[in-house]
């Protein structure tokens, strides 16, 4: 069943590649993300993109909120391959992110055991001051304040600086892109000042939310070590 939905997505990927083919650049920009598309499906990557599509804000639950938020605040200058190593663990240590309730009533349990698995006291520290900080306020105030203030407010958060606010914004299901290294230099290699404006071009153009864009470029930039050529290549 799964071999048949990436056969049907990549698919649909290759078809509008050929509906694209022109010569405007961003036209051939988003053929080579397409391609990227495609490189990213065939590395069993499908089940990844058809979560970042799922993903809606205002169905985000308590529960989705501290996981991302624990997520993004271990990957911070981390790579992915050791939080998703170790992340089962530290979400068993915070009752699987139960509630912010349940974590604050038991912060000390919670510190104690995730330390056994993770080191980092600050990152741990932080994940606890996030879910303080929505037990506080209520999971409805939180969500409506990021409604609101969007990026502005998100970075209050600990560890949520420029890129890493934007990453937890996006996997929270808003239309962002984050500025990480990888991004900014695929958007530097086409002709962009910013991630954020060559993801929404695209996604303008193909229909494609921006934050699965964003996860396109993002996982084919640690797929592939030449991905700054490829995209560089595919404008000229």
């Amino acid at each position: 069943m799964l071999a048949e939905a990436k056969k049907i997505a990549k698919q649909k990927t290759m078809k509008m590649n050929s509906e694209l083919e022109g010569s405007t650049l961003l036209d051939r920009i988003a053929c080579a993300y397409l391609s990227a598309k495609s490189f990213v499906i065939d590395a069993g990557y499908h089940s990844e993109i058809d979560w970042q599509e799922s993903i809606q804000f205002e169905n985000v639950g308590e529960s989705d909120f501290l996981r991302e938020a624990a997520w993004v605040i271990l990957s911070c200058g981390m790579k992915e391959s050791i939080v998703r190593q170790k992340f089962p663990m530290i979400s068993k240590a915070f009752f699987d992110w139960e509630s912010a309730k349940k974590i604050v009533e038991n912060i000390k349990r919670c510190l104690k055991v995730a330390l056994r698995h993770f080191g980092h006291r600050k990152k741990i520290e932080a994940i606890i001051r996030v879910s303080a900080h929505v037990h506080i306020n209520g999971f409805d105030d939180v969500c409506r304040s990021i409604e609101k203030d969007g990026i502005e407010y998100i970075m209050k958060f600990p560890y949520m600086g420029p890129a890493t606010s934007y990453h937890f914004a996006k996997n929270l299901g808003l239309p962002v892109s984050k500025p990480d290294r990888h991004l900014s230099r695929i958007a530097k290699a086409v002709g962009y000042n910013s991630p954020q404006l060559m993801c929404s071009d695209i996604s303008q153009l193909t229909g494609e939310k921006v934050s699965v864009i964003d996860l396109i470029f993002w996982r084919f930039a640690t797929l592939q070590k030449n991905y700054q050529s490829f995209f560089y290549d595919s404008i000229k």
